[in-house]
């Protein structure tokens, strides 16, 4: 894989993943609404993936090292893997109620970002539990702050 497809991809994965995760846990918390969360994974597929592909062509034209070619593919790419990881989300959410819906996505995302971590792990010759453990705390870590903010939210207004 080419070096600049192998980073949008990376870089789309985990942040579709993380901020996918936090949104469908706090929306639920703040509603408790399949329709909100739905409605939250679409916009956030193109939204956050816009963004996030812009932030990469940004942060790839500040290193002038980097070709015209290799910036345009990061950027693409990044859209394309934030996009497709973000919106593999709304599948649960079609087919089961909300609760086991909210369960199934949290284990879709650790999961793959599990499977990720493990082959960065190997890519670097390091030991793919540390790896592991460390992506996935930061994604439980996002998980439970973003479950409670929804809540404070929620009882606030």
């Amino acid at each position: 894989m080419k070096k600049s497809i192998k980073k949008g991809f990376g870089f789309g994965l985990t942040s579709g993943i993380i901020t996918t995760l936090g949104m469908i846990v706090g929306l639920n918390s703040v509603t408790g609404s399949s329709l909100a969360v739905i409605g939250g994974i679409i916009v956030i597929s193109i939204a956050d993936a816009m963004s996030d592909a812009l932030g990469m062509h940004i942060s790839e034209e500040t290193t002038r090292k980097k070709s015209d070619k290799f910036v345009w593919e990061s950027t693409f790419s990044t859209f394309f893997f934030k996009f497709i990881f973000a919106l593999s989300f709304i599948i649960p959410f079609l087919f089961f109620n909300l609760s086991i819906a909210i369960y199934i996505s949290i284990v879709w995302g650790l999961l793959i970002l599990s499977l990720f971590s493990v082959y960065l792990a190997k890519q670097e010759k390091i030991k793919p539990y540390k790896v592991v453990i460390e992506h996935i705390s930061i994604a439980i870590v996002v998980i439970i702050i973003t479950n409670y903010v929804g809540k404070l939210v929620a009882s606030i207004f």
